[in-house]
């Protein structure tokens, strides 16, 4: 078995893009937005479905920074957390206030 480092080293780990597929409420709102799509698809003309894609599009590309800026933010601080308790320095978690990702969130 590899370590963490090494899984991350070989692209293994994404946390961008695992899924919480186990998740039965995930699972269900995954099947409500399909449902959802394919009614949309049905009621409206193929150019007005074109232009609710690429809206979804958008968002989904706005969606994904913020969980860039979120995930990036919370490793930081997580870190600073255990440097914080493995040195007793205690000024750490406010200089992580001084990061641009976290001045942008």
């Amino acid at each position: 078995m590899r370590s963490l480092l090494e899984e991350l080293c070989h692209g293994n780990m994404r946390p961008d893009v695992i899924r919480i597929a186990n998740d039965p409420e995930y699972l269900q709102m995954s099947q409500n937005i399909s449902e959802v799509m394919e009614a949309w698809k049905k009621k409206h003309t193929e150019d007005e479905f074109t232009e609710l894609e690429a809206l979804l599009d958008l968002y989904a590309q706005a969606h994904s920074m913020e969980l860039t800026s979120t995930f990036t933010y919370g490793f930081r601080l997580g870190a600073g957390i255990m440097i914080e308790v493995l040195t007793g320095k205690e000024e750490l978690a406010k200089k992580l206030c001084t990061f641009s990702e976290v001045q942008s969130l």
